[in-house]
């Protein structure tokens, strides 16, 4: 927090369950003075906490959603109020009645296993002793974990809320927010139907609502409410005298995600929520306000039956003793979802002081809160949320019609078996480069990632395929990808490619104070001639990782000062630079990407390709490793930068949007007696893996600090003072307690996709971040997360991946020519 009190005025808008559980955790942490208003009643307020069923499972493919529910499980277990309980530990099953989800769930157990999640696969009869209502001939296995269960998250909310207010919170009910107040771009107030509320702090926790109180302070909240069914059964006779009124529930929370169902006891009766149904989105305009003469609970819409049907039939099948009751009651119950599947977390860019913890549901609440007030409190969350900021969006991505499209269909799709690669169809395409039309005619195979469209390999080169003898892999491992791929790779280290890169954000920064701007936020040494480039990172003030960037000075600016490109990771890297500008204007940072492209030209025939088309001298003695020039190659301006990430000979070459389709055929048709091809992602991936380029965001992020993530090189501890400099004092790659290793595992066609545990003496010790088969090596190759003491070279492991124990050795790297001969020549 800047130039904010040591005990900020902070003003929570919502008393659901994050909102409660935000107000412990702040309170907790010393910030007392805290107002919650509400604009339903205290504590069943009539939002998704209201009526929300409470289940919580745990294991997620994010790291970061498992943790938030790891912390949820563990904090509601310890609450009671007024001694009932707030979390029953019941345990989860997962049963699967297809093959594919079998396999899901033996994946899905590797999940919890890296997360730190114990969790055992069973059998259908083990199933069924769990869970005796289910017919065991209908299952062919399931996921336990028995620390997942259920949640009453009014009550919770409530147990938290007192705590809160025993350390000098206050909770309003029955106070409408009516608008935010600001002055000089920082929020100052909440005004309410009842009077204003200063503020320093203003947190939205409102739920379905979020948007509604994000316009009033200038904010896209991206969230779009949905109705997802709810329903009970009228008594289930096998179910008699098993739980008490008390305990409600004995059994495991149930999932049957093959038809979009889960399951909890109500007593002697059953819940059922689908997901099965049609997207129902719901227009904020016709929900009832919760005061006075307004339903109690507006978040509950009728229930439309029709849309019920087949899952009543499909829980018949499952729970065969439901054939025995019937429908007794249900609703429609109002849930956020948003674009991508994450909650919304962070601080708005335009009005400081305006924070959301949004589309957060029970299950990640306590999470969610904790790392929240950390991040108010102690100026950085312990756990990454990079996939959960706000800020993370691309513009286009924040379209309203794009957020309704995609929040639907991961309504559709919330129990759905997703590749890690899977993106969504629609609505696509929305992003091109200049290249785009180019690439289609070579039959690029798009996949889509912040709107871009990228091809991960090309049809055109299917005949260097068949003469590659490319291996093949498994069934999972196959998906979205092609022994295409292989082909452009190994092209790539025996010839010369053209990979597109204008996807990769650009960022420019000009102006007076730039260099002092720049070598602040970064570790490495930025004052070095014009026309230099530098590797370096962002740290947060913990030392972790933000972001690793590619800064080129490339001289004067537009007016007075200098002008930097920088080549950045996303959305967030633009919002953390822009954070960091100096009030005097000194600096300005502009995102340039749309206006620009850039093809990536690698190979050992890459200079033969490009020195005819230009008077500029582009040999190893004038233009060296990590240099920059302005240049015409043909008739196009450039600026080249000479950097590689996968290991070869070549440049970055970068000119406006405009001349890309120029650029492209220019170096097309001079590459043609050099045998030249395009290559996708794919190769991509694999030759930087080779090399052992760390993918920010995949391989480290803010939980990982420089030389745990062995990127030491690019800190300069000597080069003045730098943000988050103080915390890495005394820290080297020996004192590190993990490190980032290599493994080259024994197996060539075993290739594995990513977040998989890995084993050390038969015990779960770390996980795999990225992962690939490197064509150059002839070997499976992952990079893993390991205890430093376990990570050792020659090391024997193992990753599990569907279940199998597939051995591999810790190795050194880089695999492939470590002494970085094929780039400096």
């Amino acid at each position: 927090m800047d130039a904010l009190t040591v005990q900020p005025k902070v003003v929570i808008v919502g008393a659901g369950i994050v909102g409660c559980a935000l107000s412990d955790e702040l309170t907790a942490r010393g910030w007392t003075d805290v107002t919650v208003l509400e604009q339903g009643p205290l504590f069943a307020t009539g939002g998704s906490s209201s009526h929300a069923p409470g289940l919580v499972f745990q294991t997620n493919s994010s790291k970061t959603m498992t943790e938030f529910a790891s912390y949820t499980v563990r904090k509601y277990a310890a609450l009671t109020l007024d001694g009932q309980w707030c979390f029953r530990q019941v345990g989860g099953l997962e049963v699967a009645t297809t093959a594919q989800r079998l396999a899901e769930l033996n994946r899905k157990h590797g999940l919890a296993a890296s997360w730190g999640v114990a969790g055992a696969l069973l059998d259908p009869e083990q199933c069924a002793v769990l869970h005796p209502l289910l017919d065991a001939g209908q299952v062919l296995g399931g996921l336990h974990v028995p620390t997942d269960g259920l949640a009453k998250a009014v009550r919770a909310g409530e147990a938290q809320a007192r705590r809160a207010i025993e350390r000098g919170a206050r909770f309003l009910p029955h106070h409408t927010v009516t608008g935010i107040e600001s002055a000089g771009g920082r929020v100052t107030a909440v005004a309410t139907d009842r009077g204003g509320f200063p503020a320093d702090v203003v947190v939205s926790c409102a739920g379905f609502w979020g948007p509604k109180i994000g316009r009033m302070a200038g904010l896209t909240v991206p969230l779009v409410p949905l109705a997802h069914q709810y329903a009970r059964t009228t008594p289930v006779p096998a179910l008699a005298g098993h739980n008490s009124e008390a305990l409600e529930a004995s059994k495991p929370i149930l999932r049957h995600q093959d038809r979009d169902l889960y399951y909890r006891e109500h007593g002697d009766r059953i819940g059922i929520g689908s997901y099965a149904h049609r997207p129902l989105p719901v227009d904020l305009d016709d929900v009832a306000h919760p005061s006075a003469g307004a339903p109690s609970m507006p978040s509950m819409l009728p229930f439309t039956a029709a849309d019920f049907e087949q899952a009543w039939a499909d829980s018949q099948e499952l729970l065969p003793a439901l054939a025995r009751t019937k429908v007794e009651e249900g609703f429609n119950g109002i849930f956020s979802f948003t674009a991508d599947g994450f909650p919304l977390m962070g601080e708005s860019p335009q009005l400081r002081g305006f924070w959301v913890a949004e589309a957060v549901w029970v299950t990640h609440s306590a999470g969610v809160a904790k790392a929240m007030a950390e991040w108010l409190v102690e100026g950085t969350p312990r756990t990454d949320v990079h996939e959960c900021d706000l800020n993370r969006f691309e513009p286009v991505q924040l379209a309203p019609s794009y957020v309704h499209q995609r929040s639907c269909q991961n309504f559709v799709e919330v129990y759905d078996i997703i590749h890690p690669l899977q993106p969504m169809e629609e609505p696509r395409p929305l992003r091109v480069s200049p290249f785009h039309a180019r690439q289609r005619e070579l039959g690029a195979y798009f996949l889509e990632a912040a709107g871009w469209e990228r091809p991960h390999w090309y049809e055109a080169n299917a005949g260097l395929a068949e003469v590659a003898s490319i291996p093949g892999r498994g069934a999972w491992a196959s998906r979205y990808w092609s022994p295409i791929a292989g082909a452009e790779a190994l092209a790539t280290r025996e010839r010369v490619a053209m990979y597109d890169m204008t996807p990769l954000k650009r960022l420019e920064v000009t102006g007076p104070g730039s260099l002092a701007f720049l070598q602040y936020l970064t570790t490495n040494q930025l004052d070095k001639p014009v026309g230099s480039v530098t590797y370096t990172l962002l740290l947060d003030e913990t030392g972790g990782v933000r972001s690793d960037l590619t800064v080129a000075r490339l001289g004067p600016g537009h007016g007075s000062g200098e002008r930097w490109q920088v080549g950045a990771n996303g959305n967030l890297d633009l919002d953390w630079l822009t954070r960091h500008l100096p009030d005097d204007g000194s600096v300005q940072v502009r995102d340039i990407t749309a206006g620009t492209c850039c093809i990536g030209l690698w190979g050992p025939r890459a200079r033969d390709l490009v020195q005819p088309l230009t008077e500029t001298d582009f040999s190893h003695q004038a233009f060296g490793y990590f240099k920059a020039k302005q240049a015409y190659l043909g008739n196009v301006p450039v600026t080249a930068m000479r950097l590689s990430y996968v290991g070869e000979l070549g440049w970055e070459l970068y000119t406006t949007a405009d001349c890309g389709p120029k650029l492209w055929d220019t170096l097309w048709a001079a590459g043609q007696s050099l045998d030249v091809l395009a290559a996708g992602r794919s190769a991509f991936n694999s030759l930087r893996l080779e090399k052992g380029y760390r993918s920010w965001g995949t391989d480290l992020t803010a939980e990982h600090n420089p030389f745990e993530a062995g990127l030491g090189f690019a800190v300069r501890m000597d080069k003045g003072d730098f943000l988050g400099r103080q915390a890495l004092l005394g820290i080297t790659e020996e004192t590190v307690s993990r490190r980032l290793v290599c493994l080259l595992l024994d197996d060539p066609q075993a290739v594995v996709m990513g977040k998989e545990p890995v084993y050390v003496d038969g015990v779960p010790a770390g996980y795999v971040t990225s992962a690939a088969y490197g064509y150059s090596i002839g070997a499976s190759l992952a990079y893993a997360w390991l205890p430093r003491a376990a990570a050792g070279p020659a090391t024997r492991v193992s990753v599990e991946y569907f279940g199998e124990q597939l051995p591999a050795t810790i190795t050194e790297e880089p695999l492939f020519d470590p002494k970085m001969a094929r780039i400096r020549r």
